[in-house]
């Protein structure tokens, strides 16, 4: 009978990867003629049947793309409103969710209900007031409104960060309790050290999430200076004409850094994603 199960167990793993991989393909059709077009001499952009591998590779397009654009002020604009944004989260959600998982007080599980409850709030329904608030701090046309709302949590990072806390044994504060440890040396010392899986999930999506934004850079970002990768590859391709070439090349190595940092992330965050569904 084992022998048999076994024998089912392949087969249906066999067959589930040959379901995914068709499939697999067809999320990495984009990004190949993305890269593609990027190699392409402008004779073969508008080919017709479209010609999938550039034969011969126009490489002078990646150099020739951070010369079309500011792709160098872009890039180091996206870089540090990514890194400041990421740094708040961690921050912020970490110390939010360590108090709803670790430290018993009356209404935290009321809070933590209504801090998830905001998940269902979109961001159109908060971008006016967020504008105008901002515009009245005087933040409008820097960085400020993208990076600091950041250092205040965000409801889905928090609910991640709050579901690994509890999976760790409480035994561990409490001793460091009876040695006399405050909850501050509790969370840098004890809980921090063994959240590192969960803290890379936040640290990932938030990275991509502001790597990839375009509507919070339009709204706020007015000097072309400040742009971001996004708003800044947009704006060039609606004003200064279509070149497909140097566009898609600038746009492979936005997508390129991303793309790297899960590749060698891909199981600390699997493990985040996992550890933070066992308790509830």
């Amino acid at each position: 009978m084992r022998p048999r199960k076994l024998v089912w167990q392949v087969v249906r793993e066999g067959l589930m990867h040959v379901a995914l991989v068709p499939a697999g393909l067809v999320f990495l059709l984009p990004f190949f003629w993305m890269l593609s077009t990027s190699l392409k001499p402008d004779i073969q952009l508008y080919a017709y049947p479209p010609i999938w591998i550039p034969s011969p590779p126009n490489w002078l397009n990646y150099p020739n793309a951070t010369t079309y654009i500011t792709f160098w002020v872009y890039l180091r604009n996206t870089v540090t409103i990514a890194a400041g944004a990421t740094i708040g989260a961690l921050i912020s959600c970490s110390l939010v969710a360590y108090s709803l998982a670790r430290i018993p007080w009356p209404g935290r599980n009321a809070l933590f209900i209504f801090t998830v409850a905001t998940l269902m709030l979109p961001f159109q329904v908060t971008m006016i007031p967020l504008f105008i608030v901002f515009k009245n701090l005087g933040w409008v046309g820097d960085f400020r409104p993208l990076i600091v709302p950041h250092f205040f949590g965000g409801a889905l990072y928090i609910f991640l960060l709050r579901q690994f806390f509890m999976t760790i044994p409480m035994e561990l504060s409490e001793a460091a309790r009876i040695d006399g440890s405050s909850e501050i040396r509790i969370y840098a010392s004890i809980i921090l050290p063994l959240a590192k899986p969960a803290l890379a999930t936040v640290a990932i999506f938030e990275v991509i999430a502001r790597w990839r934004d375009y509507l919070g850079p339009l709204i706020y970002l007015k000097d072309q200076s400040t742009y971001t990768l996004s708003l800044g590859l947009y704006e060039y391709s609606s004003q200064y004409g279509r070149e497909w070439g140097l566009l898609m090349a600038a746009s492979v190595m936005m997508t390129l850094p991303i793309v790297l940092l899960f590749f060698f992330l891909q199981k600390v965050f699997v493990q985040g994603i996992a550890l933070t569904g066992i308790k509830g």
